[in-house]
């Protein structure tokens, strides 16, 4: 699997190990964020990952800042993404199972490193449900 990954100064730590992790697990990863801690703003990586999301260039996509919701706003103004913030290994199945999200946000400033690697594992092995859900996520972008 291609996996895409963003953060912003918050979240390069977790990036780094993530990525190390997830080639370790076989996959391919490609960077979309800051390597650096200098102050800089979530947008400027959200978009170009939500772009290789909704094009196919990366099959996932997973995003970390300080505490998520720059990210997840960011990505979603994108009609072909479906981002979900989680903070725990519980909120990462259902924004999978439920809502069938092709990005995962994590909050680095509120999550563990281990809780971060316990959610991509949860959220990448989880199958989205369908049936009533698939109604709902049918429903969400703007037409």
């Amino acid at each position: 699997m291609i996996i895409g990954i963003c953060n912003d100064h918050a979240g390069v730590e977790y990036k780094e190990r993530l990525v190390k992790y997830l080639e370790g697990k076989g996959h391919q990863v490609v960077n979309f964020g800051t390597d650096s801690t200098d102050s800089c703003d979530y947008a400027d990586f959200a978009h170009p990952l939500a772009l290789a999301v909704e094009s196919g260039k990366v099959d996932k996509g997973i995003a970390i800042c300080g505490t998520g919701n720059g990210m997840a706003i960011t990505l979603n103004k994108h009609q072909g993404i479906r981002a979900g913030l989680a903070w725990n290994t519980a909120i990462a199945k259902l924004v999978k199972g439920h809502n069938n999200a092709n990005v995962l946000v994590m909050p680095a400033r509120f999550a563990s490193y281990r809780m971060v690697v316990s959610m991509v594992r949860e959220w990448l092995a989880t199958e989205f449900e369908g049936g009533r859900h698939a109604r709902r996520i049918e429903k969400i972008p703007v037409r």
